[in-house]
């Protein structure tokens, strides 16, 4: 069995970011990873035990944190302003290295390891990060009264997957940003919001059945955006649970359909019917299916990252990629013209076209692995700052933070 690291959390800022202080964030971001073990008392902690200090007045980025998890021991990792983070000792040296953090408070604990080596942010080997779909660069920000907002900021525009659809990236992040604060000031957990999308999409679908459709899409959007709302506060706040976790990727797969299926027969019995429906329903299936099969089969078989940040271009049409955004898109079009049919047509067609488009990209994914031995995503070789020129990068990441001055919330 391995031997657990003692984590001992120094550092007495008492400034919330969405909620949490630097100690408490810190808390939840680390309890989740094995072999770690809290020591709030340095002196009960095993002399030849490992120990990682971390220093509570900084926000930490998550990479960050696995990072120096993963450094070789007795070395001091130093945020830009010339304070320590991070440092790794062991049990029979904490209780000194503590007196002189302890002693240093008025300096910032600046002067308390001339003994120990130093490193910075750019001698951490930190990779773009595949959940997210995104590269974006890593960060160890001091937490102050003045920076507040802009940490906040930081965390939330942090939490958005860096490719993704058009209205998730560009629509809702304004109004998820407040609505998120709501939900934090509440004291309203992720969960909440995802069992409130699970009503919408339940409601929503019987709307689209009964041929209500106006109603149908003005709850379906409310849904979507809660949607977004619901992960960026368990990302932000550090909380999550496995049945929330299935909740919503299990919603995102199941409601779409059913929702197009529901239109179909709001549909019948009006002048708008659309003849042979079972078909053309089944058409709509085998689009929705086939696509997330292509979606599988090339992470499961091509590469150990998603297909949409494989190359630009497959960043660019995970944009507009028949999903239920871009689809209600059509939908809502079909209905403002007077229309459900149209909007209904356009789905099933986006769909077959998109699938199609993702078969392509499949098969030209196994001749490049073929060819080439192995395929890597693009965004291994950019750099989000230098390549700043570039379209895709200015698009789907972020420049580092400026405490200087705000940023886009995406």
């Amino acid at each position: 069995m391995p031997t657990a690291i003692y984590i001992h959390i120094f550092g007495d800022n008492e400034i919330t970011v969405w909620g949490l202080t630097g100690r408490e964030r810190l808390h939840r971001m680390l309890q989740a990873k094995e072999d770690l073990a809290f020591a709030d008392d340095v002196e009960k902690i095993p002399v030849s035990a490992d120990v990682l200090f971390i220093n509570a007045n900084f926000l930490f980025d998550a990479r960050v944190l696995s990072a120096v998890l993963g450094l070789d021991k007795k070395v001091a990792l130093y945020s830009d302003e010339g304070c320590p983070a991070a440092i790794w000792t062991d049990g029979g040296y904490a209780p000194q290295l503590l007196r002189n953090l302890n002693s240093n408070k008025d300096q910032n604990y600046k002067f308390a390891l001339l003994t120990i080596s130093r490193i910075g942010l750019q001698d951490l080997k930190i990779d773009f990060q595949q959940n997210l779909k995104k590269k974006d660069p890593p960060y160890i920000l001091p937490i102050s009264e003045q920076n507040r907002t802009l940490l906040e900021q930081e965390l939330f525009s942090g939490s958005y997957k860096g490719v993704t659809d058009l209205v998730t990236k560009w629509v809702w992040p304004v109004p998820a940003y407040w609505a998120t604060h709501y939900c934090v000031r509440q004291g309203w957990q992720p969960n909440h919001v995802t069992y409130l999308s699970i009503v919408l999409a339940a409601l929503a679908g019987l709307a689209f059945w009964t041929g209500f459709f106006g109603i149908g899409l003005l709850m379906g959007w409310f849904m979507t955006f809660l949607d977004t709302v619901d992960g960026k506060l368990a990302r932000v706040t550090v909380t999550s649970s496995r049945i929330g976790d299935v909740l919503d990727h299990g919603l995102d797969i199941v409601h779409p359909p059913l929702w197009y299926i529901a239109w179909g027969a709001g549909l019948a019995g009006t002048q708008m019917a659309i003849p042979g429906l079972e078909i053309f329903m089944a058409l709509m299936m085998l689009g929705y299916v086939g696509g997330r099969l292509c979606e599988g089969a090339f992470q499961f078989w091509l590469a150990s990252f998603d297909m949409f940040i494989w190359q630009k271009l497959d960043s660019f049409n995970r944009l507009i990629t028949a999903r239920r955004n871009p689809n209600l898109i059509f939908l809502s079009y079909g209905w403002l013209i007077g229309r459900p049919d149209v909007g209904l047509y356009m789905v099933v067609f986006w769909h077959l076209i998109s699938t199609a488009f993702l078969a392509w990209r499949v098969l030209t994914g196994w001749r490049a692995k073929k060819a080439e031995g192995s395929l890597k995503s693009w965004l291994q070789d950019i750099d989000p700052v230098r390549d700043r020129e570039i379209l895709a990068v200015r698009i789907f990441t972020r420049a580092p933070i400026d405490l200087r001055k705000p940023f886009p919330l995406a």
